[in-house]
């Protein structure tokens, strides 16, 4: 992943608020795993868990991986007002909390979501001054046939299926900040880290830049 062999650099002096970088990528593309390996580099780098009412798979730890809820609780959250942003996909729910969230962008740290673009233009709504996003593609689509068939053991109908809400997915590119390739995943990390530094260091995240400043002018 990242092989720079630098310890994580020192915390700004200047206090700010928290970035939401929102990763969307069709399935196979890469998303989940360039999201990984920032988390992995960043330590102020916080990973939202999302709330899904798909069944635990093996390894899975309830608040690790997912919080697992039923549907009806699932729906009974969305209607509360409790999540950022939610979606049914292939008959399963998943959605972000949003407490937590609101609670680590006030505190300075920030959020990486690997959530599609649905997702996406939802939290967007609901954060609309704290999002950076970023959308990653694939090499070609042959080249993401070949991943999705190289990663699961689905049926060849499945892959299909899959391919076809790729196409699906891709067609809103347009709506993110950023697009990047992914056809050397190493590239595709640093090109991602550097999306996110440079959100951070916009004039208006940097909410102590002020009276940072204002101990230079006496």
């Amino acid at each position: 992943m990242i092989r720079n062999g630098q310890p994580p650099s020192p915390p700004s002096p200047v206090s700010r608020r928290g970035v939401c970088f929102v990763i969307s990528a069709p399935s196979g593309a890469g998303k989940s795993t360039i999201a990984n390996a920032l988390r992995a580099a960043e330590p102020r780098l916080k990973h939202s868990v999302s709330i899904t009412t798909r069944q635990p798979r093996p390894g899975e730890t309830e608040g690790i991986h997912y919080h697992f809820r039923t549907m009806d609780e699932f729906q009974r959250m969305a209607e509360r007002g409790e999540l950022l942003e939610w979606a049914t996909v292939f008959g399963r729910g998943y959605g972000t909390p949003r407490a937590p969230v609101e609670a680590a962008l006030e505190a300075g740290l920030d959020m990486v979501f690997d959530i599609d673009w649905q997702g996406h233009r939802q939290i967007r709504e609901a954060l609309p001054e704290d999002v950076v996003s970023l959308f990653v593609l694939p090499p070609s689509l042959p080249e993401l046939e070949r991943r999705l068939k190289g990663r699961d053991s689905d049926a060849a109908d499945e892959i299909a299926r899959r391919m076809d809400a790729a196409l699906a997915e891709i067609s809103h590119w347009r709506e993110f900040d950023h697009v990047i390739v992914n056809a050397d995943l190493d590239r595709a990390i640093f090109e991602a880290r550097a999306i996110l530094t440079a959100a951070r260091l916009r004039t208006v995240r940097q909410t102590g830049l002020a009276d940072f400043i204002a101990g230079f002018l006496g």
